[in-house]
This record gives C-alpha cells, structure tokens and sequence, in this order.
C-alpha cells in the first residue's frame, strides 16, 4: 500500500552576506518574505514556512546554485562570470535586480601610466576575481603574476602589485589610493539565479514566478509615483494631450460636472519637470503618492 508524503515542499533560498543583505531582505520583506536572525545565525527565522533561507557570501552563492545544493539565490553578476558559469546550463538567471550597480576595473598607480609603462613591465596584479584578471591579462597581452587579494585590494600598490582588478561604484577609493583606471572588463548588478533543472518541479516553478512577478512589481513601483490632479473640463484635452504614462491616462468626472479628475504612473524622476508642465495646461489640486506594487 503506498502512501504520501505529507511533508510540505520548500523553496532553498540564499542571500548574500555583506552589503547586499540589507537591499534584498528589504525587497523580500515588501513580497511577504520577512527574514529574522540571532546574533551569529546564518540561518534566518521566515515567516513563509515554504521558504527555507540561509546566508552566505556572495562569492559562494553562483557555485552552490548551480550545484543544486539550493534552489535559488541572490548574487551579483560578477561572481557568475568568475565562476565561469555564465552558460552552464544548470545555472539560470530569472531577473536583474539592478542593485549594487558596481563597474569592474583594472587600475594601476599613477607613475605607471606614462608612456603605458604598465604594457611593458611583469605586473604583479592583485585581484579578489582571479579569472577575470587573467582573461584579462591574456586579452591585452600582459605579463602577470597573480596575487589573490582576500579585500582591501587598492591597499597594495604600489608596493605590492601593480595594478588590481577591483569593483568600483564611484571611483573615489581608486582616487584615494592614487590609482587610475585603465580598462573596464564589466558592468555588475544583482542578478536572482535559480538551479535550472527545478524549472521542472511545478510546484517550486510556480513559487519563483509569483516570486518574480512581486519583486518586478516592487522594483517597477520605486521607479515610478502616482499623480492625481483636477482640471476643468475645457482645459482636459490640452492636459491630456502627449501625457506621460504608463497607457492611457485614467479620467473620471468630478461631481456635480465640475471638470476631470486625471491619474497618471510616471517615472519619479521626470516629475520636477513634469509638474510645472501639468500646472501650465490647467491642472490644480495635484498630489503625488508613493506606489508599493506595480503590476
């Protein structure tokens, strides 16, 4: 006689360690997912019991996806490529979270850019990312010793290497330590990755794309703010006229036929422009809400 399993399924979630921890527990808590650690747990009480979530650096979390050992995770795009996982096939990228929007760069001390005296010399080069300096290194023909770094890379030169390979967001630590960029190999985000072959499990498929849709629809709303305005009803049409939204503007009748109330999704940052705009063609009484959900 068989019997089923009466054991609920869960979905193996890992998040990165470190910078990014707050940004995406932050995201999850907005889609119901709301995480709460101890003191030195790596393992987070979560509110969704189909949910299981652990904690680790991000370095790790590309390998540790593709190799089925969890579900799905948060990393950014630099460890992916680091790891050379870009086209593994157990290895799926579901969204591009765009945060921690970082540049990966080769930098060299200042005295070395005359004459491009780094292209003529055997370069120590310090790097947290070994495969991306010697893929690197092996484009533009250097010669290169390597030097794993374990942080603080732009500490080294330039008595210890002479150049790095670094993620920069801003550029003024590279400026800080008198080094200058002299090359960029990428452009990183976050990126949610999902061990592929799960796909196939409706169950867990279905979790990820509800997963997406809520955070798609979060990440679209902090982009954009709700604007309501009246206009009376001769001034409607030059309002409405070229309107920036999202399809069409939303118009309803104000009472006893006092013109239009008008609502309009628009990109936060047009806003400043936008509004003494709207006021010129006869808008009055406009407010401007925040959007949690964007669907």
């Amino acid at each position: 006689m068989s019997t089923v399993s009466s054991e609920k399924p869960v979905l193996k979630l890992i998040i990165p360690k470190g910078r990014l921890q707050g940004k995406v527990e932050a995201l999850l808590a907005s889609v119901g997912i709301e995480l709460a650690f101890s003191s030195r747990s790596y393992r987070p009480v979560c509110s969704d019991p189909c949910v299981d979530v652990k904690l680790l650096k991000s370095q790790n979390i590309a390998p540790l996806v593709a190799l089925g050992r969890h579900d799905a995770g948060f990393t950014g795009l630099d460890w992916i490529l680091e790891n050379q996982l870009e086209s593994n096939p157990d290895l799926t990228r579901l969204m591009d979270l765009g945060f921690n929007q970082v540049k990966i760069v080769a930098a060299v001390p200042e005295v070395l850019l005359e004459n491009d005296r780094w292209r003529q010399m055997k370069l120590v080069v310090a790097s947290e990312y070994e495969i991306l300096a010697k893929q690197f290194a092996a484009q533009e023909k250097l010669d290169m010793f390597f030097l794993k770094s374990f942080g603080a890379t732009e500490a080294l030169p330039p008595e210890d290497a002479d150049m790095i390979v670094d993620n920069t967001s801003t550029g003024s630590t590279l400026k800080a330590n008198r080094l200058s960029v002299v090359a960029e190999l990428l452009v990183s985000t976050t990126q949610f990755i999902v061990h592929t072959p799960l796909l196939n499990d409706p169950w867990k498929k279905e979790k990820l794309d509800q997963l997406v849709m809520l955070m798609n629809s979060k990440l679209n709303a902090s982009k954009k703010v709700l604007l309501e305005m009246n206009v009376s009803s001769d001034k409607l049409d030059k309002l409405v006229q070229d309107l920036p939204c999202m399809h069409s503007p939303t118009v309803s009748p104000l009472y006893n036929d006092s013109g239009f109330a008008v609502k309009i999704a628009v990109l936060a940052k047009e806003v400043p422009v936008l509004i003494p705009q709207l006021v010129a063609r006869g808008a009055r009484d406009l407010l401007e809400y925040k959007l949690e959900k964007l669907v």
